[in-house]
C-alpha cells in the first residue's frame, strides 16, 4: 500500500497517468447520488472567523480583503449545481495499492461545488498551469474555458478555507504546532493566487 505524501510522491501525483486516475475517481464521486451534509466554502470561512473570535482568537487583517474577493467569487459561482464533494484532497488522503486509487478521510464531505474539490487537489499538489489544464482534461475529457476560470477562482477559496482553519486551530488547539504560521502561509499563497493574471481575468478585475 502506497500513501502519497513525500515530495517525490507528490511529483508522482502530478504525472499524466496519475491525474487521469484522480480525475476518474473524482468524476465518479461527483456523479454519484446525493449525500448528507453540505459544504459551502463561502459560509465555512465565515463560520471559522466567528468560532475563532468566540474562542478568544485573533482574525488576521487579511481576512477582510479575502472575504471581499470571496464575495465576488461567490457571485460568479452562483447557480453551480451541488454535487458530492470530499473537500479535503490533501496528498496524504490518497492511497494506492498499485491497482486501485483510494481516497480516505471523509470528515469534510458534503454537497458542494465540484470546483472546490478540483481546486483543492490542484493547489495542494501545486499543479502549474499545464498541470491544471491536464487535470481538467482528465476530469472532463476536454478543457473548457469556463471550467478553467472556475478552477482559478476556487483555488483562492481552497487556501482561504485552509487559512481560516489555521486561525481556528490557533485559538482552540492544544497541539504543539505553529497554526498561526500555517494560516499565514495559506493567506500568503492565496494572495499570490489573487495577483495572477489568470485569476484576475476569471474574476473580471
Amino acid at each position: 500500500m502506497i500513501v502519497y505524501k513525500s515530495p517525490r510522491e507528490i511529483e508522482t501525483m502530478r504525472e499524466a497517468a496519475t491525474l487521469e486516475r484522480v480525475g476518474a475517481a473524482l468524476r465518479a464521486f461527483h456523479g454519484s447520488p446525493a449525500i448528507s451534509g453540505e459544504f459551502d466554502s463561502f459560509r465555512v470561512v465565515e463560520a471559522y472567523r466567528q468560532t475563532a473570535l468566540e474562542q478568544g482568537g485573533t482574525v488576521p487583517d487579511a481576512y477582510e480583503r479575502a472575504h471581499e474577493i470571496a464575495g465576488r467569487i461567490e457571485e460568479r459561482r452562483a447557480g453551480a449545481p451541488p454535487v458530492p464533494c470530499h473537500n479535503d484532497l490533501l496528498n496524504a488522503n490518497f492511497l494506492d495499492d498499485g491497482e486501485r486509487l483510494r481516497i480516505v478521510d471523509w470528515e469534510y464531505a458534503g454537497m458542494g461545488d465540484r470546483f472546490f474539490d478540483l481546486a483543492n487537489f490542484s493547489i495542494n499538489h501545486e499543479l502549474d498551469e499545464g498541470g491544471r489544464q491536464a487535470f481538467l482534461a482528465a476530469c472532463f475529457g476536454e478543457v473548457r474555458e469556463e471550467d478553467a476560470r472556475a478552477l482559478e477562482l476556487m483555488r483562492f477559496m481552497s487556501d482561504f478555507r485552509e487559512a481560516m482553519w489555521g486561525v481556528v486551530q490557533s485559538a482552540v488547539s492544544e497541539l504543539d504546532f505553529d497554526f498561526t504560521g500555517y494560516a499565514a502561509e495559506h493567506f500568503d499563497r492565496m494572495q499570490r493566487t489573487a495577483a495572477e493574471p489568470a485569476f484576475r481575468d476569471a474574476l473580471g478585475s
